[in-house]
């Protein structure tokens, strides 16, 4: 519960955070889900976990490996795989996916490593890791390995900043409208069949 006061300035109470917050209460069944996975008891591990989904809207699979003090804030819509791996202190937003792409057999979700924020809606989808202390942006949906302490944005999203400083000169303010461009091209085109 500390956890959660330290990561969100809504937590004003441990007692609040027991009773109140479906992140918590997603993680403690997990806990009792995954102990019972571990033991070969997959259909009660499967019963726990989607008894937690129905009351909390979080969908962890009992197979997923979760580290200590893990976060998830405004849990509506989170989902975990069955080969996820979660390190320590991770901070997950509502809305967050860490699935497979449909595309592997064996490890098919992702490794979140020590650290790692990942923004409200992020899809991270893939047998991948993302580094010790990446932030993953809004919306985001991450498709391949992002490195430590990096920040990766954007569908697919790709890394602008590592360590704080920018990776690329993509200025996102001045981007030009492709649709803009696409109407010129053809006035300029219909000009010319015009006068041709």
């Amino acid at each position: 519960m500390t956890a959660y006061q330290e990561k969100d300035p809504a937590a004003h109470s441990k007692l609040e955070i027991l009773l109140l917050y479906p992140g918590v209460h997603a993680t403690i069944s997990h806990d009792i889900a995954h102990w019972l996975y571990k033991k070969n008891r997959r259909f009660l591990a499967r019963w726990v976990s989607e008894r937690s989904k129905r009351r909390t809207g979080i969908d962890i699979h009992p197979g997923a490996q979760i580290g200590r003090r893990l976060v998830i804030d405004h849990g509506t819509g989170v989902v975990i795989g069955e080969t996820a791996i979660l390190g320590n202190d991770i901070l997950l937003y509502q809305g967050v996916t860490l699935g497979g792409s449909g595309k592997d057999v064996g490890k098919r979700h992702p490794t979140l490593e020590d650290h790692v924020t990942v923004g409200a809606g992020a899809k991270v989808l893939g047998n991948f890791t993302i580094g010790r202390g990446a932030r993953i942006a809004a919306n985001a949906v991450v498709l391949s390995a992002v490195p430590a302490d990096a920040t990766a944005v954007g569908v697919p999203a790709r890394v602008v900043k590592i360590a704080g400083k920018r990776v690329d000169d993509l200025d996102h303010t001045h981007i030009p409208d492709p649709i803009m461009q696409e109407f010129c091209r053809l006035r300029r085109r219909i000009e010319e069949l015009a006068q041709g």
